[in-house]
């Protein structure tokens, strides 16, 4: 039985070097979709070499907070504990969020397919709220990007610690989703280690064995980067090397693995 999974390369736009690794993926067909940093200075230029894949792939938004495209990011460490505590403001994060889904729209012509978060920042109480809020104020009526669900962690991947603190620190947010008629993929896996002792070659072959249809993994290819705040700089061209390898064409043979839109499938399903 074909099993329809969405690969999807976070982080477009971050860093020229990252973008056009996943663009080269994306033309080989081992991607299936991408999500954009749109508060990037890369992120115009790279628009229109993205545009390319529009229908193809899905195209979304990964909101991010963390990452210092700007004065307003601070380390997932302060907005993991802010939080919790509930001190977050809603109204700068919606804003944040609002800009961020329009400089998308500013050069890719359209809204995104979905939304997932930097970090997952996207899915942590007050935050998630104010996404929500913000979706509402940009999508029509009954109609919404998915978004991803770190709730739905089906794999440890390599640090079982950081897997329990994600499950932990989104805990609620596929119910929220879904009470505002936003759909979330069912499973979701990708968590490894950012290092260069990461073994993304021999987590794949337990996700695509695991995933049932409908599925969602994340993945952090690129061509290598030298940039200091990216922290996945020493996996990047190893997850492109394993990406465009035989083994992982085979590997999705043999488990009956089909890498497609998850929009468009769902929503012909």
């Amino acid at each position: 039985m074909i099993k329809r999974l969405t690969l999807c390369a976070d982080d477009f736009a971050q860093s020229s070097n990252i973008s056009n690794g996943i663009l080269d993926l994306l033309d080989k067909r081992r991607l299936s979709a991408t999500s954009v940093m749109s508060q990037s200075p890369h992120w115009p230029s790279l628009a229109t070499a993205l545009k390319h894949f529009d229908g193809d792939a899905d195209i979304g938004l990964h909101f991010n907070l963390t990452h210092p495209f700007d004065a307003d990011a601070r380390p997932l460490l302060h907005w993991l504990l802010l939080s919790q505590l509930r001190q977050l403001s809603p109204q700068s994060i919606q804003d944040s969020a609002l800009a961020q889904i329009d400089r998308f729209c500013q050069y890719f012509g359209r809204l995104p397919d979905f939304i997932d978060g930097h970090q997952h920042v996207h899915a942590l109480p007050i935050i998630r709220n104010a996404l929500l809020a913000a979706i509402a104020l940009r999508w029509p009526t009954n109609v919404a990007p998915y978004l991803r669900s770190p709730e739905q962690l089906g794999h440890t991947g390599d640090s079982r610690l950081k897997a329990i603190i994600l499950r932990a620190v989104t805990k609620g947010f596929t119910q929220l989703a879904n009470q505002a008629d936003i759909n979330t993929p069912p499973w979701f896996a990708g968590l490894c280690t950012l290092n260069t002792g990461a073994n993304f070659a021999e987590l794949m072959p337990i996700w695509l064995k695991k995933c049932p249809d409908q599925s969602l993994i994340m993945c952090h290819p690129g061509h290598t980067t030298t940039d200091p705040d990216d922290p996945s700089n020493a996996t990047r061209a190893l997850e492109y090397d394993y990406l465009t390898s035989d083994a992982f064409e085979d590997l999705c043979l043999q488990y009956e693995v089909k890498i497609t839109r998850f929009s468009a499938e769902h929503n012909n399903s």
